[in-house]
């Protein structure tokens, strides 16, 4: 049977070693591709003066810290080669050993810190910013084949996105502190990530399925009667949609205009050779010109190419990922009170046979009944602080997250504004 409960929030409180050296291949990321660094000041996660209202405080931030992922190697050959990355953190910060130093992580070390982080922090309602996707298709390519543009791009789109996750992470202020992330950007050695298969966005996504799905089998449907987390369900659900859309569109956008260079490119060579075989010098030195001002727009297009992806493409995925890590922890929210539930229900069971008992006058059951009691309040009241400490931590992570989502647009929007303003000058 299905039975309703209303219920009120109140708020509370290595780089792997594999074998003798390897071959190790530099990868030299393309020469037009834009790499913006992004950094932020952080706001603490627990200084706001509401949760519906974004206030942006300029200055008396204390996060002074940069990671940069940098230096892309193949190391290996063949199927069993992997990408190496140089992980250079600067900081002063007092929480670190030195104020600038550097490891070499591979990309399943970035899938196993993920992996850990989302283990301790997730179901407790702290929101862990999800590790790039994995693209067996793009890393084959890098495995087995020659060095080339496309290759090079890979490499290079995902060293970016590794760089984004690595600070995306450190300015969580909880995160920071872990001592996972601690020994990811200090240590020389970290023990090997297994089964990493699961452990990228695709593998996020598919836990959050599998948290969802497991609320909507609940027996006791949760009527949920605080407004707050109401309204910003509805408010994420949309927010979803919306950049998904958003999102559809620039990477359309970024194919056309790298098919535009490609056409342009091509039209400035079937110039240029038509002015070589002219015979009129007038006419041919024109022909010259213009096959010169073509390539140059050629390469404008592919400047505002690398604009739009790295710029704008990359932050509307990132943020798409970012709603299912947010809409995951409501999930865990209603499976804790889910959990509460049950332990109310066991207990008014319990109860039940012990007033049975009482009546029918067994007295030798009837101890270990009152002792099952006894244990199962103990688990009823912990249910009730867990669920009351969730959503206070919930309301938290969406306030803080808010407000770098608010900084995060803003910035990358003046930039990609200012990159389609100077593109149009220069044509």
């Amino acid at each position: 049977a299905t039975e309703e409960v209303s219920l009120d929030s109140p708020g509370r409180d290595v780089l792997l070693s594999d074998g003798p050296s390897p071959a190790i291949t530099p990868i030299t990321p393309p020469t037009s591709v834009i790499t913006p660094r992004i950094g932020f000041a952080h706001d603490d996660m627990f200084t706001h003066s509401s949760f519906d209202e974004i206030e942006e405080e300029e200055g008396g931030d204390s996060f002074d810290m940069h990671i940069s992922v940098s230096d892309p190697e193949k190391v290996g050959d063949g199927m069993n080669a992997y990408m190496a990355y140089k992980v250079t953190t600067k900081t002063s910060m007092s929480l670190f050993k030195s104020d600038e130093f550097s490891v070499k992580r591979r990309f399943s070390d970035f899938l196993g810190l993920h992996s850990k982080l989302a283990s301790k922090y997730l179901h407790i309602g702290y929101i862990v910013p999800p590790a790039p996707e994995k693209s067996i298709v793009g890393m084959t390519k890098v495995k087995v084949g020659k060095e080339d543009q496309s290759s090079n791009e890979f490499v290079e789109k995902r060293r970016s996105a590794l760089e984004r996750y690595l600070m995306r992470t450190v300015k969580h202020p909880i995160l920071l502190k872990d001592p996972d992330v601690l020994q990811f950007l200090e240590s020389s050695e970290l023990p090997r990530a297994v089964s990493t298969q699961a452990l990228s966005s695709a593998g996020l996504l598919r836990m959050v399925n599998k948290a969802a799905d497991a609320v909507n089998k609940m027996t006791i449907k949760m009527n949920e009667s605080d407004a707050w987390f109401e309204e910003k369900q509805q408010h994420f659900e949309n927010l979803d949609v919306q950049l998904r859309k958003l999102h559809a569109s620039v990477e359309s956008l970024v194919c056309h205009r790298k098919e535009l260079s490609v056409n342009t490119a091509q039209f400035a060579k079937s110039a240029a050779m038509l002015g070589n075989s002219e015979d009129h010098t007038a006419l041919s030195r024109a022909l010259s010109q213009l096959a010169e001002v073509e390539e140059k727009i050629d390469q404008l297009h592919q400047d505002q190419a690398n604009a739009d992806f790295y710029l704008f493409s990359e932050l509307l995925g990132d943020y798409v990922r970012l709603i299912t890590a947010v809409k995951g922890v409501f999930d865990h929210r209603m499976k804790t009170w889910q959990k509460w539930q049950d332990s109310q229900m066991l207990l008014q069971k319990k109860r039940e046979a012990e007033a049975k008992l009482q009546f029918t006058n067994k007295p030798d059951k009837l101890q270990q009944a009152k002792d099952e009691i006894k244990e199962l309040e103990g688990k009823v009241q912990q249910g009730e602080r867990d669920f009351e400490q969730i959503s206070k931590t919930i309301r938290k992570e969406v306030s803080r997250f808010e407000k770098e989502r608010v900084k995060d647009f803003k910035t990358i929007i003046i930039k990609y504004l200012e990159s389609l303003v100077q593109t149009q000058q220069q044509v």
